[in-house]
């Protein structure tokens, strides 16, 4: 049995064709069900539904051999905790976006970053900003915030947020302008080393009929 770990939202919406495609259909939706362990149409994979920052967790310690993540969630566990044990055999094309740094229009930010001013950045990736501006040599105090990144330069609480972004739709509606992008991101398949040795017989089937669902949607 190969347990695959996903997140409720937006991933597990773009990944559900992707599985349908490979023949794994799941039994229930998660949206509605409030089972967290969910049987598929293949008695040999079932799905573990759990927080998006917990995925790569379940799998780099072995409580699901396999997993979906983007690769925001992926970076930044790897920063905070390593990512030994866990190897990201596809990327799955989906999720696309981008992991940016935003400021109100009209900040200076290219003069600030040139006269060494500290920043304050409003973020959850704390440790993609940390490494980031550290690279750069910029100063910040990092501040960490769950949700609605767009209000903490609105309400004075930071001078630029670290985000994904997709559209910008967001961004323009709140007066704020994208200045940097840190990187590119979409939805990595991801799977425990150990497992990808000890069950390979299994999991190489799910690897390569998802690889192929990917390339029939290129």
């Amino acid at each position: 049995m190969i347990t695959l770990a996903l997140s409720k939202g937006r991933i597990f919406e773009e990944t559900t064709p992707l599985l349908v495609r490979a023949g794994i259909t799941p039994a229930e939706d998660p949206e509605r069900s409030r089972k967290l362990i969910i049987a598929t149409s293949d008695p040999g994979v079932r799905l573990v539904v759990v927080r998006a920052s917990d995925v790569p967790t379940y799998v780099q310690y072995g409580a699901a051999e396999a997993g979906i993540a983007g690769k925001d969630i992926l970076l930044e566990h790897g920063a905070q905790w390593g990512d030994v044990g866990i190897a990201q055999p596809l990327d799955l094309g989906i999720g696309r976006c981008r992991l940016c740094v935003a400021v109100p229009d009209g900040f200076d930010y290219a003069n600030a970053v040139r006269r060494g001013a500290r920043l304050r950045v409003a973020t959850k990736y704390v440790a993609c900003a940390r490494e980031f501006f550290a690279a750069k040599g910029v100063h910040v105090d990092l501040i960490k915030l769950y949700g609605s990144m767009e209000l903490a330069p609105l309400a004075g609480l930071a001078d630029a947020i670290v985000d994904l972004v997709s559209t910008g739709s967001t961004l323009r509606a709140n007066r704020l302008v994208e200045v940097e992008e840190i990187v590119a991101i979409s939805s990595r398949l991801i799977v425990n080393g150990a497992a990808l040795k000890l069950k390979r017989a299994e999991l190489m089937p799910l690897i390569e009929k998802l690889e192929a669902a990917v390339g029939a949607t290129a």
